[in-house]
């Protein structure tokens, strides 16, 4: 798991470029590790190799998404928007493509998650963790998300300016 998240780092950071972004797109991982985990307690199912495989599958998806949303919130401030209007921009426009890449994936495998057939016993546990996994990893995506770039990215700014002042004055 942990060779996973390093190459998943690696990967993050090619894309944006910062560390930071990186990071801020991987602080789904546990949000949506906790959300799945919760259900299957909840649902008094164990964590097995089905509930594994389906843990990486609700990682992926809901990386996804969050590339999705800080990549568009990075190019709107490259078209010239303040960080403010950017995020509310950023999280607004792309509301609707990450409830559909969520909702098509749990309506698909919903009747998964509550099957009791022959079988079931393997496929209930990968179900359940990425349906209700995904309802938790998605809403962490729209609304905590954005709060943590602009949190983040403000900061930077914020040091910026202070660096900025610093050589001004020192000059």
């Amino acid at each position: 798991m942990p060779l996973a998240l390093g190459i998943m780092f690696i990967l993050l950071y090619c894309a944006f470029g910062t560390f930071r972004q990186a990071g801020l797109v991987l602080t789904i991982v546990p949000l949506a590790l906790f959300g799945g985990m919760l259900v299957l307690n909840v649902r008094g199912m164990t964590l097995n190799v089905s509930s594994a495989v389906g843990f990486i599958a609700l990682f992926g998806i809901a990386v996804q998404n969050g590339v999705i949303m800080v990549s568009h919130m990075n190019d709107l401030r490259k078209s010239g928007k303040d960080l403010l209007n950017s995020v509310q921009l950023g999280a607004k426009h792309r509301l609707r493509p990450i409830l559909m890449t969520a909702a098509t994936s749990a309506l698909g495998l919903f009747p998964a998650s509550l099957a009791t057939g022959i079988g079931s016993d393997v496929q209930r546990p990968l179900a359940t963790v990425i349906v209700y996994g995904l309802l938790f990893s998605t809403e962490v995506t729209l609304f905590v998300l954005p709060v943590f770039y602009y949190m983040l990215e403000a900061h930077v700014e914020k040091i910026k300016k202070q660096e900025e002042s610093d050589e001004a004055i020192t000059q």
